[in-house]
């Protein structure tokens, strides 16, 4: 019996406690590796009708950003702050500058150390990937409930690197308070609404940060799902991404005016596979589109838990990917084990399928490019937000999480912790933009492994690598980064990248990491050099 069933005999579904009827729940769901068109809402052929209902009771935003990699973006999310600020401008590795200490560092607090002096009950589940090995945990980084892994890597108990903590504590992948045969999706989730109800019984509004590891690599998902699925991408990512462009025009996602981005030329041709290869590529995709779809549904399980608890009006749900869609293992992809897909397989899908995901946008992640770090944003609070299905096209960050926090929750962030300064918050709250009133901010910026960009109003000021040149784009009439203006507009190209190396210095970026000398990129894992080039 899963989880949610033993949670609700115990709890029952009675109405909303006192608490919930006054400040928000609030519901932040990260997933990992996910790619800008995704969700059948964004564009997609993948059934994600729980997450499309969302979206058509609540907002979606079309420019909303991460940082392009996995463990800055869960530190910028997480604290408010610019990731270097916060000690992970890379991994978790320490590269022995401040910027670049692999862990969140001292001089900043997380959402759940702003919200529990709010009267908050503060739960996590999922992937954590902030320094845990180097001794921050959610248990010590402000979460009153948690059950999550150190960094991932594992879908199933039988995955070689699956590992969990339950309120600090090593679990055995065997123990008791866990189902049999556990899909980690749906472990994440049911964890989450065990939590929801300790809340409840403690009478405190909630904040849960679930974090999916789903759908980065090693993709893997129940046989019969991805069964589901082969087939239905032998038509190639040229015709489907084609059809997705399309789609995001119809849903107003994208504007007409902005062309799909070409095919890369180390992509080949759909056409010009031949049938074991296009079958080989048609198994790849399904494993991830089972990935994706079984997320999908895993959310609608938390979004009937907290209707069936009566809460539902009165929380605000936020969900986001943490990086675009990963090239990384190369145009062909990767394969490995008996059956793909199993606990025991290693399969990525590659920097072919990563260009359909990221459709229409060019590069993925690792990049600083639109296709690396535009996300999907779903907000949804039926007693906060009135606009229903629309679309929201100001310019946001996942800084900006934690000021949207603080303002919904009337919470206080402040300026020490712990006896340590604690630096003013980066981000600006969302709530203009529920409302569809500007967000105020002077600039957006980004730096990773020498990858760079600063976004001031429309123009966008890009760069490959930390010794490539910048490229500058007008986003308003350019979204998908095809018409370089820095030849002609040389003194805005010099404009921004002051205000750029400002901000890098102001903001732990430099000094650079000794590890990572000047022009060098990516890690083990590198991705695919060859993108959609100019």
């Amino acid at each position: 019996m899963r989880l949610l069933a033993i949670v609700a005999l115990l709890c029952g579904f009675a109405g909303p406690v006192a608490a919930a009827e006054g400040k928000p729940n609030i519901v932040v769901i990260l997933v990992d590796d996910m790619g800008f068109s995704d969700l059948g809402c964004y564009g997609s052929e993948i059934p994600t009708p729980n997450l499309d209902k969302l979206a058509a009771n609540g907002l979606r935003f079309t420019q909303f950003y991460n940082t392009a990699r996995c463990c800055p973006s869960r530190a910028a999310l997480l604290t408010g702050l610019y990731s270097h600020q916060a000690g992970v401008g890379h991994m978790i590795e320490d590269k022995g500058v401040p910027g670049y200490r692999g862990r969140l560092n001292d001089r900043c607090v997380t959402i759940a150390e702003v919200l529990r002096p709010a009267g908050y009950f503060t739960a996590m589940t999922g992937k954590w990937h902030v320094g845990q090995e180097r001794g921050v945990a959610p248990w010590n980084r402000g979460f009153d409930r948690s059950l999550n892994a150190a960094a991932g890597g594992f879908y199933f108990a039988d995955s070689p690197r699956a590992e969990l903590f339950l309120n600090g504590r090593k679990l055995a992948l065997d123990a008791p308070e866990l189902p049999k045969n556990w899909y980690v999706t749906d472990l994440w989730t049911d964890f989450g609404i065990k939590f929801i109800d300790e809340a409840r019984v403690a009478e405190k509004p909630f904040f849960l940060y679930l974090a999916h590891n789903a759908p980065h690599f090693p993709l893997q998902a129940p046989q019969p799902e991805i069964a589901m699925f082969r087939g239905k991408y032998r038509a190639g990512w040229d015709k489907l991404r084609e059809q997705r462009h399309a789609k995001q025009i119809e849903l107003g996602i994208m504007d007409k005016s902005w062309p799909l981005s070409p095919r890369p030329p180390q992509v080949k041709p759909w056409d010009s596979l031949a049938a074991a290869e296009q079958d080989r590529f048609d198994h790849l995709m399904a494993i991830y589109a089972a990935c994706v779809a079984h997320m999908d549904t895993a959310v609608g399980r938390l979004v009937a838990a907290l209707q069936q608890r009566g809460v539902l009006d009165n929380t605000l749900i936020l969900f986001m990917s943490d990086n675009g869609g990963n090239a990384e293992s190369g145009p062909n992809g990767r394969a490995e084990g008996n059956p793909l897909g199993s606990g025991k397989s290693d399969v990525y899908c590659g920097q072919s399928w990563a260009t359909l995901e990221n459709t229409p946008l060019r590069r993925y992640k690792h990049f600083n490019h639109e296709g690396g770090i535009a996300t999907p944003l779903i907000a949804h609070w039926p007693s906060g937000i009135r606009a229903r299905g629309e679309l929201r096209s100001q310019p946001g960050h996942l800084i900006d999480l934690m000021a949207t926090c603080v303002d919904v929750a009337g919470a206080k962030y402040p300026t020490e912790f712990d006896g340590q300064p604690i630096p003013p918050m980066e981000g600006r709250s969302l709530r203009p933009a529920f409302a569809n009133q500007p967000i105020q901010r002077d600039a957006l910026f980004w730096e990773h492994e020498g990858n760079a960009a600063v976004r001031v109003d429309q123009w966008k000021l890009v760069r490959l690598g930390r010794n490539g040149p910048w490229e500058l784009y007008n986003l308003e009439a350019d979204r998908t980064e095809l018409h370089d203006l820095a030849d002609t507009q040389p003194e805005r190209v010099k404009e921004l990248a002051v205000k750029w190396e400002a901000w890098a210095e102001r903001a732990q970026v430099k000094p650079y990491p000794p590890a990572n000398p000047q022009g060098k990129q990516g890690n083990a894992n590198k991705p695919a050099k060859a993108t959609n080039e100019k």
